[in-house]
């Protein structure tokens, strides 16, 4: 599939989602956020912190909160899609054209830039120990390089390829997770860095 790259390129291969995805568009134009994409989605922006992303699914369309956790939530209807992994970002689902309720949706982009321009912000654990999965770790012990160069990592950017490596479920996708990753680490390249500014 050919990547986005604009808003419009979401908007016009949607087929189910269309009418939903502009109307949260046109929300959220209305605002001060800034409209850009990341990670091929179309995410909304606060002085470049972001705020919130748009997202439809064959069986949901949505809205992502970067720090969602922190909304009031009355109607108990975030939705946290990572238990476990994600603290801040929780997502507003709707499963049918019929259910969406724009008032809501208005009021939840709302309180999500009033958190943000209060610097309401959950941020990350980086004070949890480090778990390198097996397959990295040999690889490690096996290459002084391969380990001198993964040391000169923040420890941020050494998690995100060990997570990237230990959510393989199968041994083969954790080997081939690490044969992908070893040419970046040592050319000093981070697992994110392009998504990075």
């Amino acid at each position: 599939m050919t990547p986005m790259k604009t808003v419009d390129d979401l908007l016009n291969r949607q087929e189910r989602w269309q009418p939903q995805l502009a109307k949260f568009r046109e929300i959220l134009l209305q605002t001060e956020l800034e409209e850009t994409i990341k990670w091929g989605m179309p995410v909304y922006t606060l002085n470049e912190k972001l705020v919130v992303g748009l997202a439809s699914f064959k069986t949901y369309v949505g809205l992502w909160f970067y720090q969602g956790a922190l909304l009031t939530d009355e109607k108990k209807v975030l939705v946290n899609a990572q238990e476990g992994k994600t603290k801040a970002m929780r997502q507003l689902r709707f499963h049918r054209e019929d259910e969406v309720d724009y008032h809501l949706v208005k009021a939840y982009i709302e309180e999500a830039i009033q958190n943000q321009k209060a610097g309401k912000e959950i941020k990350p654990d980086t004070k949890k120990p480090l778990d390198i999965p097996d397959e990295l770790l040999a690889a490690l012990k096996a290459d002084g390089n391969l380990k001198n160069s993964f040391g000169k990592f923040s420890v941020g950017k050494q998690r995100e390829f060990t997570v990237y490596v230990s959510e393989g479920k199968q041994a083969s996708t954790r080997l081939t997770r690490l044969q992908k990753i070893i040419p970046m680490i040592k050319d000093g390249v981070g697992l994110n860095d392009k998504y990075r500014k």
